[in-house]
């Protein structure tokens, strides 16, 4: 009898040791993964609408940056110059290139670029009324709400370095019912 009380008890403090590693090692995965790799991300204005709405959570990836280089159309989230704060926009303009905005187009080295179907033509120009001319490691990003956007256009943002780019937006999680990849 003595016996098999001593069996039950091991089983059950092996049972519990077995648990609690699983759960640490969940833990432990789930850190590294929105640590180093996958991040969500609320948006908090309304500089991304239609496509992103005020209050909807995103998810970034971090870690194909390290492997490849924004490309123009990308969604980015970034940290803000001065302020650290975490922003949303789209890639235009390309480190090497010259940006221009003329007449509501975006012109890239001289040459009007097709924008994103259905987004409206920016009619403020701001820095890019004249050529804003990139360096390396730099992008021009512009909100889809061209309208209200606080963007490169704009000295509180201003050009974007690739060394303040946290990652690249790939899916609207919440709301739910407007779940999407990009």
């Amino acid at each position: 009898m003595k016996k098999r009380r001593k069996n039950r008890s091991s089983s059950v403090i092996r049972s519990l040791l077995e648990w609690g590693l699983f759960i640490l090692a969940v833990l432990l995965i789930t850190f590294i993964l929105s640590r180093y790799f996958i991040e969500r991300v609320r948006v908090r204005n309304h500089s991304m609408e239609h496509t992103l709405e005020d209050g909807d959570s995103v998810m970034i990836d971090k870690i194909s940056y390290h492997f490849k280089d924004p490309e123009r159309f990308d969604i980015i989230v970034f940290r803000q110059n001065g302020t650290g704060e975490e922003l949303i926009k789209r890639v235009i303009g390309l480190p090497s290139e010259t940006v221009q905005i003329v007449n509501g187009k975006f012109l890239i080295n001289g040459e009007e670029i097709t924008d994103v179907a259905g987004l409206d033509a920016p009619e403020y120009g701001g820095i890019a009324e004249s050529p804003v001319k990139l360096s390396v490691g730099e992008y021009f990003v512009v909100g889809d709400n061209r309208k209200e956007s606080i963007d490169s256009r704009f000295d509180q943002v201003g050009i974007v370095p690739s060394t303040k780019i946290t990652g690249r937006m790939f899916m609207r999680l919440l709301p739910i019912g407007r779940l999407k990849f990009f």
